[in-house]
């Protein structure tokens, strides 16, 4: 009994879910706090800036020109013993008017200067903001908890970290305070679910856990029907590249929908599709090991898809909305599909495997088709870590975009530039077609020596009508970074929550 008690304890340990900052809005008030963060736009302290320079009888103006420091975006410096505050931390803003992303970029700065333990209050001085961005507060409030994230379950509990501890100020925090609360934290949560399901062990991890996380998150949120299909349900639909993918694995393959119903009853949904490879050996076709270990993340597609249904679905928007996650573990064993074998998708298209690591398409093959058939979406995004080749083509910066449509193509990249997840067009040439011809089958998997981004999007598209908006999404590059970044750690990036959800707010009807 005691054994079974200490491992109960243990796993409510292990699945405990770090909590967001502590984040309060209050009016310009500098007796409130001795840590400041303050945003600096040239070399001229203003607003309450300029009254925290009185107080310190000029030496924090005096401070700054001394360290040599100029209001270049993004860069800080931390001062102490300028009394009668403890420390005084200043942040660059650059020269130009600050848009969305750049003011939750500032946000991820300002956090980024202050201890991981939350036992000091820090005050972030909002007013001298050169913005047109209404409540500018929020959005750094946002970018200051999506910085405030660390994966650190595991670890022995001294060494856990603890959620910040922060207060805005501004002359406008009660709508600031609403904005975030009634909207911005959702993002927040939602890019924080996805970090954790793309930073857990694949051991922890398998497509029925999940679910089960999936769906603990969305407990009591309203107009959300989920579903989840199993083996059973895949083979009546026919599904025969899904199943074929989790042939090698002990744990069952599943497909995750979930429906939100915020819009008008007969209004057509917008449907995101999210590949969930819950660890990618690479099958048959083995991966080498050189960092295997991070194949943990190839189920950030789906991740995303959950995290903007949550995001989505938590504040209420006024849109339908349905996220498809099709979820399988890529493994090698007796059962496992070998290259040259063929599979019969649920469109009833034929596929032969060339390569068993090329199986993420495979997923969005019966995931897509399945997603037109039964929701009749008016758009439909596809999301997944699918090639290296879209990061040797794009680096970091950009996340791959394949659509059929240049103009969608350019609004997909204005969202992009408004979300603060960038995006960048690869073609979807004809010819990609043509290579993706079989001998045996109707088509293959993988063309050899061929552009991988754009062939695994040719794949998916021979399963998209080609009349509906179609947007591919490639993040295999921009999904996992070993440096952190503004508005994350190093680690899962939770890319594509507020790329998607940028999107669902152009989208409403």
């Amino acid at each position: 009994m005691i054994r079974f008690i200490f491992a109960l304890l243990t796993l409510l340990l292990v699945n405990t879910v770090q909590a967001l900052p502590n984040v309060q809005f209050a009016k310009l008030d500098l007796e409130q706090s001795k840590h400041l963060i303050i945003f600096l736009n040239g070399n001229k302290l203003s607003g309450l800036s300029a009254e925290v320079n009185q107080k310190t009888n000029g030496q924090l103006q005096f401070a700054i020109k001394s360290a040599g420091f100029n209001s270049a975006f993004g860069k800080t410096k931390t001062f102490y013993g300028l009394a009668p505050f403890a420390q005084i931390t200043v942040v660059g803003t650059g020269n130009k008017a600050l848009e969305q992303s750049q003011l939750q970029d500032l946000g991820g700065y300002a956090v980024a200067t202050t201890p991981a333990n939350g036992k000091k209050q820090f005050a972030l001085i909002t007013d001298s903001l050169n913005t047109q961005v209404a409540t500018p507060e929020a959005w750094v409030a946002m970018g200051a908890g999506l910085r405030d994230y660390h994966f650190d379950k595991y670890k022995a509990q001294s060494s856990q970290s603890e959620p910040r501890n922060l207060i805005l100020q501004s002359g406008n925090h009660i709508a600031a305070s609403k904005k975030y609360n009634d909207d911005l934290k959702f993002i927040v949560e939602g890019v924080h679910l996805t970090r954790d399901m793309a930073s857990e062990p694949g051991k922890d991890i398998y497509p029925q856990s999940f679910v089960d996380k999936v769906i603990d998150a969305f407990d009591d949120i309203d107009n959300v029907e989920i579903d989840v299909l199993n083996v059973r349900d895949m083979k009546k639909r026919n599904m025969g590249a899904i199943l074929g993918v989790g042939l090698g694995s002990i744990h069952e393959p599943r497909m995750l929908v979930i429906n939100y119903r915020g819009g008008a009853r007969n209004e057509a949904p917008v449907a995101l599709v999210g590949k969930g490879i819950t660890f990618d050996t690479g099958g048959i076709s083995l991966k080498k090991n050189s960092g295997m270990w991070q194949m943990k993340s190839d189920l950030s597609g789906a991740a995303a898809v959950a995290g903007t249904l949550l995001a989505v679905a938590s504040r209420g928007e006024n849109i339908n909305l349905v996220g498809v996650m099709p979820l399988a573990e890529n493994m090698p064993a007796e059962d496992a599909i070998r290259p040259g074998d063929v599979l019969t998708t649920m469109q009833g298209t034929t596929i032969e495997i060339i390569s068993t690591d090329a199986e993420g398409r495979l997923l969005l093959a019966d995931a897509v088709r399945y997603t037109q058939d039964k929701f009749k979406p008016r758009m439909l995004v596809n999301i997944a870590t699918l090639t290296g080749s879209a990061a040797r083509a794009l680096s970091d910066e950009y996340a791959a975009m394949v659509t059929r449509d240049w103009t969608l193509a350019q609004k997909m990249m204005s969202v992009g530039n408004t979300s603060g997840e960038s995006v960048w067009p690869l073609p979807l040439h004809p010819n990609f077609f043509k290579q993706i011809k079989s001998d045996i089958a109707d088509i293959k998997n993988s063309g050899a020596g061929n552009p991988g981004a754009s062939i695994g999007a040719a794949v998916v598209a021979t399963f998209v009508d080609e009349g509906l908006p179609w947007v591919h999404l490639d993040i295999a590059g921009v999904d996992w970074l070993n440096q952190p970044i503004a508005v994350a750690p190093k680690g899962s990036q939770g890319w594509g929550v507020r790329f998607l959800d940028q999107l669902v707010r152009e989208s409403r009807q």
